[in-house]
């Protein structure tokens, strides 16, 4: 059963989080403003991503773009080169088009009411109500993954987090709970209270503020809750790809719209349904047919790459007097090495570019 306000001594479920979040918050740059711009650039950039990880991203990102403005004014090139090895790249696109929305129909002034921030590319309802909290005390509750679990535990939710059903009941508590409260700190509390305190695993129970009056710890299930239901199945794929170098110059192409890292730069490459190896003939045959009959490849490295959805089993081979068939292989092109490292790659590629790409040693 769900209490809402649950009390416990003198203190309420929001005046304990506060508190504690008064004495325990981390020194984090986007706290010390109330520009919705800057708070707009760290949570994108914190999406599915630790603080640890994003922070060096976050500053570099108001280094070159102190305004939207200068946002809106960039490449995507260059936005997806900053944004290399953070992953889900879409976030980096929908980033410059929203910077380019806000100078078209903003005037170039972010905004900071909900139902603005909505209606933005790459905007839902919680980065809408972490922006509009943060930067103008709008009375939104923000739902991400740590308030989800905070919620759950204490108030001992049984709904699933990733239902329809289980979305209604998480809205309606957490608006109910950010009522009469302080948005902008309240906020920040719980989700910092859930980084912290209430972790996903090895959560910090034994000296929490919270646990006189929270469900979970009283019925040992703090482990169990939040409920979620079981993921989509992982696809499993295998990329095989092949480093031509010839001098200063190495093969390049664009990846298409439509799958996983579209438009950043990688190598030619052959996907197959299982692992290759070099006595495969039918793997160096579809090779002779992209690379000329007198193409020879030596392995160089393998590496398993894991998405949310995807596992990819990497391999790279390194080519040997090819000649590229072209009528297959439209996409190749050959660029200097130092210009190819400007580019964006995934991160599988910038890894074994700062590794193994010297001419040298292919």
């Amino acid at each position: 059963m769900i209490f809402f306000g649950c009390t416990f001594g003198r203190m309420s479920f929001q005046s304990e989080i506060i508190n504690w979040y008064q004495n325990n918050k981390r020194d984090l740059p986007w706290r010390h403003t109330t520009n919705a711009y800057i708070i707009w650039l760290s949570e994108i950039i914190l999406q599915q991503t630790r603080v640890e990880q994003g922070l060096p991203y976050f500053n570099r990102f108001l280094e070159h773009y102190p305004t939207v403005s200068d946002f809106a004014n960039a490449s995507e090139t260059e936005v997806l080169k900053l944004w290399q090895g953070l992953g889900y790249y879409s976030r980096g696109r929908n980033m410059l088009f929203t910077a380019k929305q806000v100078m078209l129909l903003h005037h170039g002034i972010f905004p900071v009411a909900y139902n603005a921030l909505i209606k933005l590319k790459g905007i839902g309802s919680y980065t809408a109500a972490a922006i509009s909290s943060f930067s103008n005390n709008e009375a939104k509750a923000v739902l991400d993954g740590n308030v989800f679990r905070v919620l759950a535990r204490y108030f001992g939710v049984a709904e699933a987090i990733n239902t329809t059903q289980g979305q209604k009941q998480f809205e309606g508590l957490a608006q109910q709970l950010i009522e009469n409260q302080t948005p902008s700190v309240y906020n920040q509390a719980i989700m910092e209270f859930g980084a912290l305190q209430c972790k996903p695993k090895s959560p910090l129970c034994a000296n929490c503020p919270l646990q006189v009056g929270c469900y979970a710890f009283k019925n040992n299930k703090v482990e169990v809750l939040p409920l979620k239901l079981k993921k989509v199945k992982v696809r499993e794929r295998w990329f095989n790809y092949f480093v031509g170098i010839d001098e200063d110059y190495i093969l390049t192409k664009q990846r298409l719209p439509g799958d996983i890292w579209q438009q950043l730069y990688d190598f030619p490459l052959i996907e197959s349904e299982k692992e290759e190896t070099l006595d495969d003939k039918l793997f160096l045959n579809h090779v002779r047919l992209s690379f000329g009959s007198q193409v020879s490849i030596t392995k160089l490295y393998q590496k398993k790459h894991l998405l949310t959805h995807q596992i990819i089993y990497v391999q790279f081979f390194a080519l040997h007097n090819y000649m590229i068939n072209f009528n297959l292989h439209k996409e190749i092109q050959s660029i200097l090495i130092e210009d190819f490292r400007q580019l964006p790659h995934p991160k599988i590629i910038s890894e074994f570019v700062e590794t193994y790409v010297n001419p040298n040693q292919i």
